[in-house]
């Protein structure tokens, strides 16, 4: 054992093993590994020596970091995580570092995902699922009622992968990927397809696209489908990624983790965002004019769907890059022509702009998607980057995210209740 000072650090000059490393840190010796493929840690091989060491001094900055001291909230009870994967900033945001938007539209969904979960940028990576898993998520999807949602359809089939693999619990990080590869094909597969004819092989976007409509795709529509699933994999802690962060947290596995995603994104202040926007859409385009439409739903004392977003004070840069891509598509002239006049209406009296959810309306309205299309595309874009905080968390202190409550009820002791007559 290296020898110790008092206070439990290293003597100057002594490296340390991964065993002293881990303990150190208070984590497993896996997991020390996994610092190092991430950069956050160095190691060498001594000559002669066995396995990796370690400068003690630099084990110590990132066990030091790892305690997670608390960072002054910006407003009272708001709860703050330190992440390395999205960084969102003066109306951009950053994957890694890496400007996001222009990310994925020079990259594919999958290239973007592996670049999110390994910081390593694959080029022409693919993802596959196991046609044992895809056979037990049909069977499942299937049996569930015609009238069910695509989150309900999604949600089934994480469960149904769950329960073919009996390597789940197995939260080593080259398993969690392995997992994520297998996952996201597998939740796209178990989708009923639409178009007649179609082969499930190729890119994601391709695959996908043929269980949200019947439409033959162009290049154009397939190229806007996989950015779309590019731009949206990550978005810092929105509601359902803090949700799949407390699963984590106790060690769930990464299918009930992304299980623990899906349900709060099927919230209407969440995922269903897209599909209010895309019957705003077809409305105005059924009314010729956006006046009526946004009249109605002020009237009704509801916000205009797709407009506006509390990180971004300017424009949506996700809505920028997806709108640039739809002026290509010819089949999006009018679905795009009737959101600038839902936009140009509303700048009357308020200053927002477009956000990702009025482009996705775009897109999922000119292709001849349903409304749920926008719903469907982000939960399986987002998938990826549930995986991504739940690496993340998987290296941190067990149950971490569990704050206590504030308790403002009767205070004891009170007398016990008697039964109502």
């Amino acid at each position: 054992m290296t020898p110790m000072t008092d206070q439990g650090t290293p003597r100057e000059g002594r490296r340390l093993s991964t065993k002293e490393a881990a303990e150190l840190l208070g984590v497993k010796p896996e997991t020390v590994y996994a610092y190092v493929s991430r950069g956050q840690l160095g190691s060498s091989r001594g000559a002669g020596s066995r396995g990796s060491t370690f400068d003690p001094k630099e084990v110590e900055a990132l066990a030091r970091r790892n305690r997670r001291e608390p960072a002054a909230p910006t407003t009272a009870n708001e709860l703050s995580v330190r992440t390395r994967i999205t960084l969102i900033d003066k109306d951009r945001y950053y994957y890694r570092g890496v400007d996001a938007a222009q990310l994925a539209l020079t990259h594919s969904y999958e290239e973007v995902a592996e670049w999110l979960w390994t910081g390593v940028l694959r080029p022409g990576i693919g993802f596959v699922a196991p046609k044992e898993t895809v056979t037990t998520a049909r069977r499942a999807v299937n049996a569930l009622p015609e009238h069910s949602g695509p989150t309900d359809r999604l949600r089934v089939a994480a469960i149904s992968a769950a329960a073919a693999d009996p390597l789940r619990f197995d939260l080593s990080e080259e398993a969690v990927i392995g997992t994520a590869r297998s996952l996201i094909p597998t939740l796209v597969a178990a989708l009923p397809p639409v178009l007649p004819g179609h082969k499930d092989e190729g890119p994601l976007a391709r695959r996908l696209w043929a269980r949200l409509t019947g439409h033959k795709p162009d290049a154009a529509s397939l190229h806007a489908l996989d950015t779309a699933l590019a731009l949206l994999v990550d978005h810092d802690l929105a509601a359902s990624t803090l949700a799949v962060r407390v699963a984590a947290s106790a060690r769930a596995h990464p299918y009930a983790a992304v299980s623990a995603g899906l349900g709060v994104l099927e919230g209407p202040l969440h995922g269903a965002a897209s599909g209010l926007a895309h019957r705003m859409l077809l409305d105005v385009l059924d009314r010729g004019s956006a006046t009526p439409v946004v009249a109605d739903e002020l009237r009704a004392g509801r916000r205009v769907p797709g407009l506006g977003h509390r990180l971004y004070p300017g424009e949506d840069p996700r809505a920028q890059a997806l709108f640039g891509l739809l002026k290509e598509m010819p089949s999006a002239g009018p679905a795009l022509a009737a959101a600038r006049d839902v936009v140009a209406t509303t700048a009357r009296h308020t200053n927002l702009h477009a956000n990702v959810d009025l482009a996705l309306a775009v897109l999922s309205a000119s292709s001849g998607m349903p409304a749920e299309a926008g719903e469907t595309i982000f939960a399986v874009a987002r998938t990826a980057g549930w995986i991504a905080h739940a690496l993340e968390e998987y290296d941190e202190r067990p149950l971490r995210m569990r704050p206590s409550g504030q308790y403002v009820g009767a205070r004891p002791p009170q007398p016990m209740p008697s039964a109502s007559d």
